[in-house]
């Protein structure tokens, strides 16, 4: 597989990835080589092979971020695997519970507001 093929498989699975949630714009291809980078290689092989399934995934991208403490990326991943059917908004809920023993309440509270409105949009 060359690398525009890598790309363009990055493009359509970054998308699948965020849905309607992130829209973000991506650039032209040379435009930015670490933004074709990550779509090469993260979106383009990593979260495409079949080795994890997306819920797999999108479940240790959640604890990873959790575990850094960033809210807006956890609610944006967060809300994502809801709005695409990944997760259902009660193992959002026990997925926050559970992370919370490992990351610590200081770092999860910011995450709980997120997972709270993710709660009264979808469920």
């Amino acid at each position: 597989m060359t690398d525009s093929d890598r790309r363009r498989r990055g493009v359509q699975v970054f998308r699948r990835v965020y849905g309607e949630v992130l829209q973000t714009p991506v650039p032209p291809a040379g435009q930015n080589r670490s933004f074709d980078f990550m779509l090469e290689t993260l979106f383009g092989d990593l979260w495409c092979n079949e080795i994890l399934s997306f819920k797999e995934r999108r479940l240790l991208v959640l604890g990873a971020i959790a575990a850094q403490g960033v809210d807006t990326a956890f609610a944006i991943h967060a809300e994502s695997a809801v709005n695409n059917g990944e997760i259902s908004v009660a193992q959002l809920q026990e997925t926050l519970l559970f992370l919370i023993q490992y990351v610590g309440y200081p770092r999860a509270s910011k995450l709980a507001g997120a997972v709270d409105a993710i709660a009264r949009k979808y469920g």
